[in-house]
């Protein structure tokens, strides 16, 4: 990942003002999408699926996607396909992205491709899995819920 030289500082203290807004976490699972492919196809054993259990992933609303520290990026085996630039308070960087993972919240699955952050910055669930999981946060409650214009119910919008 091509960083300024304070990009990893920069993201931390972002996260760090919003906590004193109220901090959202939720756990996620973070699955290698290749591996459950491979596992379908008999070619992996189900108990060899890379896999990630984080009990404490900050909900950031005001983030893209899911992002993932650089050593849990590794310990899922993901390769890198492409470089981004990506908008922080600060200016644009340059962000590395890597493979598809499934994420599971609150029992809901999302296909999502995973951008890399540096290792002090703890994993984020930004909007896009948000939308499509159809989580939405409750800043009172500091949980994520389903969305209540659905009935809580998982459904896609397609307006």
């Amino acid at each position: 990942m091509r960083e300024s030289p304070h990009m990893a500082e920069n993201l931390l203290l972002e996260i760090l003002e919003d906590a004193t807004l109220g901090r959202v976490t939720t756990p996620v699972r973070v699955e290698n999408l290749k591996d459950l492919w491979d596992a379908e196809r008999g070619m992996l054993a189900n108990d060899k699926v890379r896999r990630l259990d984080i009990t404490k992933a900050l909900v950031d609303t005001g983030s893209s996607t899911l992002a993932l520290p650089t050593r849990m990026i590794e310990q899922l085996g993901l390769n890198k396909v492409r470089e981004r630039s990506a908008v922080t308070s600060n200016g644009v960087a340059q962000v590395s992205m890597y493979d598809a993972v499934r994420v599971t919240i609150i029992g809901r699955e999302c296909i999502v491709e995973v951008m890399e952050v540096p290792n002090d910055v703890p994993p984020l669930v930004g909007q896009v899995p948000l939308e499509m999981l159809d989580l939405v946060v409750n800043p009172v409650s500091q949980t994520l819920s389903g969305n209540p214009e659905h009935g809580g119910e998982h459904v896609l919008e397609l307006l």
